[in-house]
């Protein structure tokens, strides 16, 4: 993490944010979010572009996180903190991708050993209760001298980007798992609205073209699979190859086929039509993990996220191409999943919790995000209220008083300690009450 000096000189925030004895009352959803703010940069690390005691694509959604912070808050410390987060992780994240490269290799089975097909080690599986669990090979973030990196001396320019920055290189940000690339291409499609910097909607939008390449599944001549062994196909992988879609197209220019909104709007199109008929949205009308190997809804876990990518992509598709049916199926699957989620106090809870892991502890804010994306396009006073409630509860029961860290449990008690993942999911609810 920083040195104390370096935390001072990249954090503005510290020296006009209020004191710590002022968090413990205060109930301004702005002055809350900016002190949360400034409690999740003690973890980040100039030094590999993520934030410390988080995975990889966990680091893409605390991105998101800040960026959509510094949507909704007018304070220009906000935003000038963003985009050197933005411009820093460009440049020092790709060297700690786990799993570089691994989509170029041809094996679909996990038959033969991964050290045979060229696997890193890194992977992800269903551990107890069907919970996502994500294992890193050995050695994974690199070091570096992080006193030598420091974000606030960065070549800005006016719109935010680098200066003399060589053009990145999708490629880099292709771990193997499609989710985790297009978590990615969600963040930097995110800080290109923040910037205007055409690098980030380049980078994302080449990650997204790097994913069609997986489509189809065996399942209904369409979708996705999760991984590049070509095995399962779940709800994570197609919800996000459709919102990704879905957001570029309303954010490429005009120019080439492959720059003109019509192509992601085919592609969003397309993915929907898939995933609304493939099974996974169960009776209840929430959506579970993913198909069984004869393509059959597996009745596994209806996790929040699940719950939550799909609104930002409805809202984002009726934005580019308008349907009555993009928010009418978003409001009904919100609905089901608050009834399916929330306690008897209106407290957001996935299955596992309040032991979740550290994959599943980032869901519940996913969910947040994407049921603020709806209340902006279709007010409800039921999502109004969700994220209300459940912000108050994560300030007043689920934070660390001493150092303002939130943790895992919504509901409260606190369980320590809390570390960057369950942070940023937390603070996904306070972000979403600023903007609502």
């Amino acid at each position: 993490m920083y040195s104390s000096t370096l935390l001072l000189r990249a954090l503005p925030l510290l020296t006009i944010l209020a004191p710590n004895t002022f968090a413990q009352s205060t109930t301004d959803p702005i002055g809350r979010a900016e002190l949360a703010l400034q409690a999740i940069q003690v973890w980040y690390n100039a030094g590999t572009g993520l934030w410390d005691t988080s995975g990889w694509w966990n680091s893409a959604n605390a991105m998101t996180m800040i960026g959509n912070l510094a949507k909704a808050d007018s304070n220009p410390d906000v935003k000038d903190l963003a985009v050197r987060i933005f411009a820093n992780t460009l440049t020092q994240a790709p060297a700690q991708n786990p799993q570089p490269g691994i989509e170029a290799k041809e094996v679909t089975t996990k038959s033969i050993p991964l050290n045979e097909t060229g696997g890193s080690g890194y992977y992800k599986s269903m551990g107890t209760n069907d919970e996502p669990f994500t294992t890193y090979p050995d050695g994974w973030l690199k070091p570096v001298d992080e006193d030598k990196v420091d974000i606030n001396s960065l070549p800005i320019n006016s719109k935010a980007g680098m200066i003399g920055a060589a053009a990145p290189d999708p490629n880099a940000w292709l771990d193997g798992f499609y989710d985790d690339d297009l978590w990615w291409a969600l963040a930097w499609a995110n800080a290109y609205d923040i910037t205007g910097d055409r690098q980030y909607l380049d980078l994302a939008s080449g990650i997204f073209k790097a994913v069609t390449k997986s489509w189809p599944s065996k399942c209904g001549n369409g979708g996705i699979y999760w991984s590049w062994e070509r095995e399962y196909v779940n709800a994570i992988a197609n919800e996000l190859f459709f919102s990704t879609a879905a957001h570029l197209a309303n954010r490429v220019p005009e120019g080439t086929a492959e720059g003109q909104k019509g192509y992601y709007v085919d592609w969003a199109n397309r993915a929907l039509d898939w995933f609304v008929n493939s099974g996974m949205i169960n009776e209840r009308g929430t959506i579970n993990d993913g198909l069984t190997d004869d393509c059959k809804n597996n009745n596994r876990t209806t996790w929040s996220y699940n719950q939550g990518v799909i609104l930002g992509g409805l809202v984002e598709l009726n934005r580019a191409s308008p349907n009555p049916s993009h928010l009418t199926l978003a409001t009904r699957t919100a609905k089901a999943a608050i009834a399916e989620l929330a306690d008897e106090n209106g407290i957001l809870h996935d299955k596992c919790g309040p032991t979740c892991g550290p994959d599943a502890s980032q869901f519940k804010g996913i969910f947040a995000r994407g049921l603020q994306a709806l209340q902006a396009a279709a007010p409800d006073e039921l999502f109004d209220s969700t994220i209300k409630k459940n912000a108050d509860s994560v300030w007043n029961n689920d934070r660390e008083e001493a150092t303002n860290r939130l943790s895992i449990n919504w509901a409260g008690p606190v369980i320590p300690p809390a570390n960057a993942t369950t942070h940023s999911s937390a603070m996904e609810v306070l972000v979403a009450d600023v903007a609502v």
